[in-house]
């Protein structure tokens, strides 16, 4: 009797230790941070020394991803700078963001930025952006306009290269270098001292030496540069890690490759200019991450699940990213008209649970009206594929969406 009763109390003891774990790992503060380090294809990461990229990678992964959305398709997106960024911020393509060049004329805002979701359901939480130019806060995130709802953010540190004075502009680029040492250095000392719980950082240097040079030493300079700014950003990370018990999720990336030629351009189609990569610690990888190529709209989904974000459903069916951590249901869609006939696949992720198809025809949602979504089949996830008659549809356009369990789908079909 006593080794029975001894036996219930080792077990009991034994669950309160993993509950009281379990509760304190999903009690710690979530941080989110993104890093935008500017034109830097895949295989010149891959072949350059980084030594702070390799550790960071080392707690979590690195992955070759793309930029440019689905090429010769609807969501073909110009492989430029701050079209790039925007479909980070959204988790969308052009076809949606309307970002289509650096003069940023016309944002689509009814695409709402991460910052956006996350200032309106955390506003007593901190947001902050460190960047090398100034059109990423007051045009991109779009700061204070009325599109944007007067979104306010609650720390920037950005514009110096407005500033002649300090740093007048020169035909090498040094000033932008001055500006992205400036840029670091805050952004490592404000993480360091005031912890905000969702960041960007965005650094310039890298690709004005890939314009200038090409496939060359100083670019490749500005590479290693680059890995050593990092290795700043990351120990003020591990200190608020180490120091506060905090739970940040760190993403460092690119914003498109260079062309195969000589490396000083890009904005075209080809592998290389699409060709891009992701370097995380975050935990729980999935799929998507170590098996499929990720896109660079999978960050923006990934962050929202890390910092518990709530999307709403009309916009998360909006949504061409899924995310990097976590359970998912499916992936790879592919969506296809012959006819009357949707022909709709997908990879099973989980073999469990449905696949609800939702379809509309009409595109509101871009006016910043709603869409009406017809649920016109529901099926096993398992079976990876469904035919849906559309012939009562009377529409050369429609928007699917496929939800699964733990993320959705999204495809359109534009008829010419």
């Amino acid at each position: 009797m006593y080794m029975k009763r001894n036996s219930i109390l080792q077990s009991l003891v034994t669950f309160c230790l993993l509950f009281a774990q379990s509760s304190w790992a999903q009690s710690k503060p979530k941080k989110a941070i993104f890093v935008i380090v500017d034109g830097i294809p895949a295989d010149v990461i891959e072949k350059q020394p980084t030594p702070n990229l390799d550790a960071i990678a080392k707690e979590g992964g690195y992955a070759r991803a793309y930029v440019g959305g689905q090429k010769n398709t609807y969501s073909q997106t110009p492989t430029i700078s701050a079209v790039g960024y925007n479909s980070l911020l959204t988790g969308t393509w052009v076809n949606k963001h309307n970002v289509w060049d650096n003069s940023i004329k016309d944002p689509n805002y009814a695409y709402w930025t991460i910052f956006r979701f996350f200032e309106s359901q955390y506003p007593a939480k901190k947001s902050a952006v460190f960047s090398t130019w100034l059109d990423n806060r007051t045009k991109l995130i779009g700061e204070n306009l009325p599109q944007t709802g007067h979104l306010r953010m609650d720390y920037s540190f950005d514009g110096l290269e407005r500033d002649t004075l300090l740093f007048p502009h020169d035909k090498v680029s040094e000033y932008i270098h001055k500006i992205d040492e400036k840029v670091v250095d805050e952004a490592s000392r404000y993480i360091q001292d005031e912890s905000p719980d969702l960041s960007w950082v965005y650094l310039e240097y890298t690709d004005d030496m890939g314009h200038k040079y090409g496939d060359s030493e100083p670019f490749y300079k500005a590479v290693k540069i680059m890995d050593e700014q990092m290795g700043r950003l990351w120990k003020s990370i591990q200190y608020r890690q180490k120091t506060f018990g905090e739970d940040w999720q760190l993403f460092i990336t690119t914003d498109h490759g260079r062309s195969a030629d000589t490396g000083k351009n890009h904005g075209g189609q080809s592998d290389r200019e699409r060709s891009t990569w992701i370097v995380t610690n975050a935990k729980d990888l999935n799929s998507q991450f170590k098996t499929n190529t990720p896109g660079i709209v999978d960050i923006m989904p990934t962050m929202a699940r890390h910092l518990q974000l709530t999307i709403p459903k009309e916009q998360a069916f909006e949504l061409d990213g899924i995310p990097l951590t976590g359970k998912l249901s499916i992936a790879e869609p592919v969506a296809k008209k012959e006819g009357n006939q949707l022909m709709l696949n997908w990879k099973a992720v989980e073999s469990e649970g449905n696949v609800k198809i939702w379809v509309s025809t009409t595109n509101h949602f871009e006016e910043g009206k709603r869409d009406d979504y017809l649920m016109l089949a529901e099926v096993p996830t398992k079976t990876g594929t469904a035919t849906i008659d559309v012939s009562k549809l009377s529409s050369g356009f429609f928007k699917i969406v496929l939800q699964g369990r733990y993320n959705n789908l999204t495809r359109w079909i534009v008829e010419k």
